[in-house]
């Protein structure tokens, strides 16, 4: 029996993953490579950057115990009151220490790195008391450094990082101005990454590195595609080394689709490109933003048979472009792009989100129906590209600047660079369809453009431009992206898209009824931290963030809420305003077709959305009702579609504010002991009856107990206690280093106190268990049975035999499998076709075949196959003849008349004499549209014994078609 050429010992050693080590025959291979998150336990120190901290001798023994992702300062929503103009001379302009003991492997061999996903903005590392070195491009960008001969092997070894966000005016985007706050810190998640000297390299570190995922062609309408994949290898070891490259395509249900294996001796101190190439055919699964299905790429580096690397990417198929009449295409099919900006900005934190709340943001989106983001002005955390695959969220992203044409070449240098680095980072996504290729406002870059095109030939650039900076036309770029937020010049020769504008029914009616206009990303998703002047609340004691749909706790403003009514197809019903005296308009949103009102049971109004032309283009306008009296208490709305209710939202008029009640946003995620996760709480002010009273003022204080605590509790940003506004006060409670049960109160002058209780977990601190999945890579083989005469396509063994006789066959899979195939009585005929030319996908296989005329069947014999379970994928098709005068077939045909011989019309399967299935014939010479009659018969072989499969006629005797047939590895019972 073969050896499973993958590492069980895994499997064994982390059943906890995988249930059973028994029940899959392949597991996620082990390597040598390991990626553990370092985020919990950092010593910190603020300011003094001419301190000599990273001496290995220095206690830090006073300095403050952090956990990453971390800002220099905590700030409140006022900013700290702090008066900087756009350019940002001094908020948060100040350097961080952070100082870590960390241990690594014994293994003298093996390449240590310290990963940084992102750290505002200059990095400076010192290990061991040694200068590293240093990362000075942009603070939006991924760094690592290579440990590797700095460290103590075995031991723990001092880390000491200084992260300096003072004014710089050579990394983009200062020196401003920007209108957003650059906030400071060790903000992104950090890894210790350990691998062998043979090893897959950073995608960031050069435009031919790490992994690169294209699909060339993608067909949507024949259901194919074609995957290139490119692996560079280095060698590390002081001698040449024969390397092989395994990538495995795995879909959902974590099967092997697509194998590609390559060979190459690496000399020491080179890299190798692996390209390699291959496709899928069956079974295929369009990513789009309905079923965003994703697969993995699971890329294995082995020598000598032992696997010494290993990643994944998830990779999914969709095929893109823009269409001068249609707009965007995704998948073949014109798609309106409705969707919001997005600052990483978060109350309190700043930048520094934990990936629960990028992918909590984009959840958000999602149950909004948002199809399309724009990570505004700078490349976000890969957590939200992440989100966005699995969602199903397309992505503009762009390089970090605002309107700045800076005249320093270092500038323009770094601006390049960050281009660069991170179409690297993040050019596997299929959430990415877009990349921004100018300044914000400014218009399209050449230089931008040119460095994009070279990283990625295949995804759209985009101008960024607006009415008020130059010439309105896509230039360069692919998209003529503009700012609308107002009157624009357009010749139409072109499509346009509104890479930001307002928000709301009327903008999005203007971009769905031209399809020209490709899309609106409305400008903001949520408010923001900004030092621009002009804008409303520049000066407030209470917020200062600026604009959003939402608040910066992510709270929905007034009319965000249509959105689900257009984009989602669930039924949908909102009531925009509470039922409460002076109300004398009523706001719903619904995607019914007409809805009626009630109050306290009786009906009083029923109607259709509006119809005013501004709405033109909407599926779902919103309704309006005007309120002619108003009466106290319940308020009913019913939705109706086709006559018949589809759906309905009960509301009451508030009364007295009476108590708190608390709501926890944990929906779609886990609250991770790591010491810097974050959940966000909302302290609701609700009446005797549970309705939200949002005219409520005053504040909320609140307390806590277990392992976690209130985020900016004691750091004098105000954040407790918070102030009520809308009826809800928000709060941020920052998790533990240890696991456990929490409680959280609220209390609030008059109101009746509420407390909830809820369980933090731990957290997976290694990146490979974490993300380790089950592999089914099953062997299999493709065997098409007919005459000499049969045409046999690549990829499929050919079977063909004398009529009337017993033939064997000996099958390379599973080191030689023997097959039979015979009559099952001494009376029984065996009649082998010939091509017959039938029309369909796999027309060479089904349009010949063997037919088996005999009472008691024919069966077709499996010996040699080592124990285990088995599935036998069989075609039955009568084929029809498509031969004319122009095939060379027709000489046959007058004489041989196997095709036309009686056929059963449904034929009984069964494995040593247990029926196991039935199927029905196919019959026909075109079967281009039409699917070909198969049947999936799954058995087990006690590796000694002949396995039996007997295809008999399931009602009379007539003859049984076999054409072929395909034999696999299957999952255990």
């Amino acid at each position: 029996m073969r050896k499973l050429n993958l590492l069980l010992s895994f499997l064994i050693l982390h059943t906890c993953l995988f249930a059973s080590a028994k029940e899959l025959p392949y597991g996620y291979p082990d390597s040598n490579r390991s990626k553990i998150c370092i985020n919990t336990g950092w010593k910190f120190h603020l300011g003094n950057a001419d301190g000599k901290y990273f001496e290995a001798t220095f206690d830090d023994e006073s300095w403050e115990m952090v956990s990453v992702p971390h800002t220099l300062k905590p700030t409140s929503l006022t900013l700290d009151f702090c008066k900087d103009g756009k350019d940002q001379p001094t908020f948060q302009r100040n350097v961080g220490w952070y100082r870590k003991s960390l241990s690594v492997t014994k293994d003298p061999n093996k390449k240590v790195f310290l990963e940084f996903e992102g750290a505002h903005q200059v990095t400076d590392l010192w290990v061991n008391g040694k200068h590293v070195g240093q990362f000075a491009v942009t603070g939006y960008s991924p760094f690592h450094f290579d440990i590797s001969d700095f460290v103590n092997r075995g031991a723990n070894n001092q880390i000491t990082l200084m992260v300096d966000n003072r004014r710089n005016d050579a990394i983009p985007p200062d020196p401003g101005p920007f209108d957003y706050v650059k906030f400071s810190g060790l903000y992104r998640d950090v890894y210790l990454v350990e691998t062998d000297p043979v090893h897959i390299t950073y995608n960031y570190e050069a435009l031919k590195a790490g992994i690169t995922i294209t699909t060339p062609t993608v067909d949507p309408v024949n259901m194919n595609a074609t995957i290139n994949i490119k692996t560079v290898v280095r060698n590390e070891y002081s001698e040449l080394k024969k390397c092989k490259v395994i990538n495995r395509v795995i879909d959902a249900n974590h099967l092997v689709v697509l194998k590609l294996v390559s060979e190459q001796e690496i000399k020491p101190g080179e890299d190798f490109e692996f390209n390699q190439i291959g496709g899928i055919e069956d079974d295929l699964h369009l990513w789009d933003v309905e079923n965003p299905y994703l697969y993995r790429v699971n890329t294995e580096v082995l020598i000598d048979g032992q696997s010494v690397d290993c990643l994944e990417n998830k990779l999914g198929i969709r095929t893109f472009r823009l269409d001068n009449e249609l707009g965007f295409m995704l998948n073949g099919k014109p798609i309106d792009l409705i969707g919001f900006n997005r600052h990483q900005h978060y109350a309190y934190i700043g930048d520094a989100l934990p990936n629960s709340l990028h992918y909590k943001d984009m959840l958000q989106f999602k149950q909004l129906g948002f199809n399309v983001v724009r990570t505004a002005h700078y490349p976000h955390d890969n957590a939200l590209m992440d989100a966005c695959d699995e969602l199903g969220i397309l992505v503009y992203e762009e390089a970090p600047t605002w309107t700045t044409i800076s005249k320093n070449p270092k500038w323009w240098d770094n601006f390049e660079k960050a281009a660069r680095i991170m179409v690297r980072n993040h050019r596997n996504h299929p959430s990415i369809v877009i990349w921004g290729a100018g300044v914000n406002h400014r218009g399209y870059v050449p230089r931008a453009h040119y460095t994009i095109k070279q990283e990625d030939p295949i995804r759209l650039t985009a101008s960024q431009g607006a009415r008020w900076t130059g010439w309105q036309t896509s230039g360069l770029t692919d998209i003529n992206a503009n700012m609308l937020y107002g009157p624009f010049i357009w010749d139409r020769s072109e499509p346009m898209f509104a890479m930001e504008g307002h928000s709301g029914p009327v903008e999005v009616a203007t971009h769905k009824r031209d399809p020209k206009m490709v899309g609106i990303i409305s400008w903001t998703a949520h408010a923001y931290y900004t030092f621009h002047p002009t804008h409303p609340k520049y000066k407030s004691m209470k917020d200062r963030t600026r604009s959003g749909a939402m608040t910066i706790f992510r709270q929905p403003k007034k009319g965000l809420l249509w959105y689900p009514s257009e984009m989602r197809k669930e039924p949908y019903l909102h009531i925009e305003e509470d039922w409460k005296a002076n109300t004398n308009a009523l706001n719903i949103y619904s995607n019914a077709d007409e809805v009626e009102l009630f109050v306290n049971g009786k009906s009083i109004a029923k109607q259709k959305p509006m119809s005013d032309s501004i709405y033109v283009g909407l599926d779902h306008p919103p309704f309006l009702f005007t309120v002619n009296k108003f009466e106290a208490g319940e308020l009913k709305a019913i939705g109706y579609k086709g006559g018949k209710e589809y759906v309905s939202k009960i509301i009451r008029t508030p009364e007295k504010s009476k108590s708190l009640r608390i709501v926890l946003d944990t929906v779609g995620r886990k609250f991770e002991a790591d010491g810097s996760d974050i959940l966000v709480a909302y302290a609701q002010v609700v009446d005797k009856n549970g309705t939200l009273v949002r005219d409520s003022v005053g504040e909320v204080s609140f307390s806590i107990s277990g392992p976690a605590s209130i985020y900016g509790d004691k750091a004098g940003i105000n954040a407790n206690p918070m102030f009520i506004e809308t009826g809800e006060a928000p709060v941020l409670i920052q998790a533990g280093t240890t696991p456990g049960q929490i409680k959280l109160t609220a209390k609030s002058k008059g109101l009746k106190s509420a407390s909830v209780t809820f369980n933090s977990v731990g957290k997976e601190n290694d990146l490979v268990l974490a993300n380790a999945k089950p592999i089914y890579d099953f062997e299999k083989i493709r065997v098409d049975m007919g005459a000499p005469d049969q045409l046999v396509q690549f990829g499929w063994t050919e079977w063909s035999a004398e009529d009337n006789k017993p033939s064997s066959k000996k099958l390379d899979i599973l080191g030689g499998v023997e097959a039979k195939v015979y009559a099952n009585s001494t009376d029984g005929v065996l009649r082998w076709l010939g091509e017959m030319n039938v029309i369909g996908k796999y027309g060479f296989a089904y349009g010949e075949g063997v037919i088996g005329l005999d009472k008691n069947g024919m069966t077709l014999e499996f010996a040699k196959l080592p124990k285990g379970t088995y599935k036998l994928t069989s075609w039955h098709h009568a084929p029809r003849t498509n031969t004319d005068l122009m095939d060379t077939n027709v000489a046959k045909l007058k004489s041989l008349r196997i095709h036309l011989l009686p056929y059963a019309k449904e034929i009984s399967i069964s494995v040593n004499d247990t029926e196991l299935s039935k199927v029905k014939v196919t019959e026909g010479k075109e079967m281009q549209f039409e699917p070909v009659s198969t049947a999936e018969t799954v058995f087990y072989s006690d590796g000694l014994n002949p396995v039996k499969v007997v295809f008999k006629d399931a009602k009379t005797n007539k003859g049984v078609w076999l054409n072929a047939f395909e034999l696999s590895e299957w999952f255990s019972k």
